[in-house]
């Protein structure tokens, strides 16, 4: 299991693809510091924008591709009503072809929006490596931890204190790993790194407590990643629910409501964006069609990730909240500008250059020997007709098959003539 740790990810898949954005989100950090907001809150909220920006072409084409399928989703259910209870091999594959042509007709593939979102998944949860461990990405913020780390991994006790510490519990794996038992020094730094960028407000207060000595870099430290931290009155580096148990501890309303604000944002503003992309429409009524069980699934799945949103955020650093907040708005608006340009577009136009295309593909496939192609059809057909054939039928057919052979009709190099001239091969030697 990979621990999310200061270590950059090293998948062969996700990995290479979380040390690309960590250089985009690095560059964005080293700009605001430039201009004098070195603020992670903001870093999140351009580096969200973005990469929406650099993902709007996959955007269109999975939000086109829906669109154009709940256009054509009449024309599914009427293929799929002509051939209703039909099981033969050939009414099977006859629906496939017309199924197939109406998407041609449309001009999506068929597994179009799979491949979109299977594109963008790695993406995503690269997304959510670099934003979860921006220490591992963003040197300035790796560089705020020192020379505090120093200090603590050369002071007794301090990894039995930073193991008691609430933001500790994801990483007791690397407290007992091998190089940190070994005495590896860069993995004992970036372990406490891990921890500390994880570390609430109460977690710090314990620190200075325990190490006195230390009280001064402890401090400079906090406030610089506070500094860092700090977004609209809020510490993104503490998690809502962190702030509400504060906030009742404090009685203090205002901050009670301004903690619960990122959770119920980060739920509306999904609610929102989900609303506005365009539903598939439900191919049939049949329990069985695996059609309309994705569509359940979809719907499902839309009702559950607003509420997902709102757990998560609230359990989480509010850093997470604000990138799933500002992706969410993000995309709201680029799915009002897309809805607006497919709903200008001339469909009619559009399915007429799309049969064009589609004509032109198949003569050239009328020119191209399809031998393989035709042959797998050809076994296919045969194997359903030999299962549905009575034993009698059999028979019959092998008999017929006999005397032709017996006749000197049938043609020497046909697969009947080899298999009798090895009948009667076999015969002669026994």
């Amino acid at each position: 299991m990979n621990i999310v740790a200061l270590t950059q990810y090293q998948g062969k898949i996700v990995g290479p693809i979380a040390w690309l954005l960590g250089h985009i989100m690095n560059w964005i950090f080293i700009f605001l510091d430039k201009i004098g907001i070195p603020s992670t809150g903001l870093a999140i909220i351009l580096f969200t924008i973005v990469m929406n920006i650099l993902l709007l072409p996959l955007t269109y084409k999975q939000q086109k591709f829906s669109k154009l399928q709940a256009k054509m989703n009449p024309e599914i259910q009427a293929i799929q009503a002509k051939y209703k209870g039909k099981k033969d091999n050939d009414s099977v594959m006859a629906q496939q072809e017309e199924i197939k042509a109406v998407y041609a007709k449309y001009g999506v593939s068929q597994t179009g929006s799979c491949v979109q979102l299977i594109i963008q998944l790695p993406i995503m949860i690269a997304l959510y490596r670099v934003i979860y461990s921006m220490p591992a990405y963003v040197t300035q913020i790796k560089e705020a931890f020192y020379p505090l780390v120093e200090q603590l991994r050369t002071t007794a006790g301090s990894s039995e204190v930073l193991q008691t510490l609430s933001s500790a519990a994801q990483y007791s794996k690397q407290f007992k790993a091998e190089e940190f038992l070994s005495g590896d020094i860069t993995h004992i730094e970036n372990t406490f790194i891990d921890v500390l960028y994880k570390a609430s407000s109460a977690d710090w207060a314990t620190l200075t407590e325990k190490f006195g000595s230390l009280s001064d870099s402890i401090n400079s430290t906090h406030t610089l990643l506070n500094r860092y931290n700090s977004f609209l009155g809020l510490n993104i580096g503490d998690s809502p629910s962190y702030m509400v148990q504060t906030a009742w501890h404090n009685k203090s309303f205002i901050m009670f409501v301004v903690a619960l604000i990122i959770p119920v944002l980060s739920c509306l503003s999904q609610w929102i964006s989900i609303k506005l992309m365009p539903q598939a429409a439900q191919t049939s009524n049949d329990p069985n069609d695996q059609a309309a069980q994705m569509a359940n699934s979809m719907k499902t799945m839309n009702m559950m990730m607003p509420l997902m949103s709102l757990f998560f955020t609230f359990s989480f650093p509010a850093g997470l909240g604000i990138y799933w907040i500002i992706g969410a708005v993000v995309r709201t608006i680029q799915q009002i500008f897309i809805n607006k340009h497919i709903d200008k577009m001339d469909i009619d136009a559009e399915i007429e250059k799309n049969v064009e295309k589609y004509n032109k593909k198949l003569e050239q496939m009328k020119q191209t020997p399809q031998m393989n192609r035709f042959a797998n059809v050809n076994t296919r057909t045969m194997n359903s007709y030999t299962s549905t054939r009575s034993e009698k039928e059999k028979e019959e057919g092998l008999k017929k098959a006999n005397e032709i052979y017996e006749s000197g009709k049938a043609n020497k190099k046909s697969l009947l003539a080899r298999a009798n001239m090895v009948k009667e091969f076999d015969q002669k030697n026994n």
